[in-house]
């Protein structure tokens, strides 16, 4: 099974569109809160190459990038493959 992280914010709606997404495919998700951890914005820009904004989302320890990212690979048809690696 996949290994997914989330960075996100309660009050993002990409974050709920996103974790979502996750929940319907029945993928587990650690999910780390900036709200609740503001000191891991650092970690997470350094992880995501400087983005500063929520949700990042990384998958096997790769970044995926944001809520459209992850959409687009739902779409087409990637993303499946990329939880099953």
């Amino acid at each position: 099974m996949a290994k997914v992280i989330i960075y996100s914010s309660a009050y993002c709606p990409y974050c709920h569109r996103a974790k979502a997404l996750l929940a319907h495919k029945q993928v587990a998700f650690e999910e780390i809160s900036l709200d609740l951890e503001p000191g891991r914005r650092s970690e997470m820009m350094d992880l995501s190459g400087g983005r500063h904004t929520v949700p990042q989302i990384f998958i096997n320890n790769k970044h995926v990038g944001g809520c459209d990212e992850l959409m687009a690979l739902e779409y087409q048809g990637q993303l499946d493959t990329l939880l099953s690696e």
